[in-house]
């Protein structure tokens, strides 16, 4: 009885990381989707990066992730960062150079 809490723990633990990357890949990968479907002018527009490094870095760090694939790993780390610098502090200046009109 006193050898089922560790082996429990490491089912736990693997059950954990493993949802934690799923989301890392789905916040990475809506950044990314969103990132593909603005107009180009838009980000010049806002003074940030332009959309080909946006898009560069957003997939890079989706592979990187993918290849590594260790949910609290630095590469994911580093994706989910990418990925949540670009919702929120880039989308918001795209959706108000829109008018906040659209889809996103």
């Amino acid at each position: 009885m006193a050898y089922s809490a560790p082996i429990f723990y490491l089912h736990v633990r693997t059950y954990i990381e493993i949802l934690i990357l799923i989301l890392s890949l789905v916040v990475q990968a809506v950044a990314l989707i969103h990132c593909l479907t603005q107009r180009g002018d838009g980000f010049q527009a806002i003074g940030t990066l332009p959309k080909g490094a946006w898009a560069a870095i957003l997939a890079v760090c989706i592979v990187l992730t993918l290849l590594v694939s260790n949910a609290i790993g630095i590469f994911s780390l580093i994706g989910i960062g990418a990925a949540l610098i670009y919702l929120l502090d880039v989308r918001p200046g795209l959706k108000d150079l829109s008018d906040g009109k659209g889809f996103w």
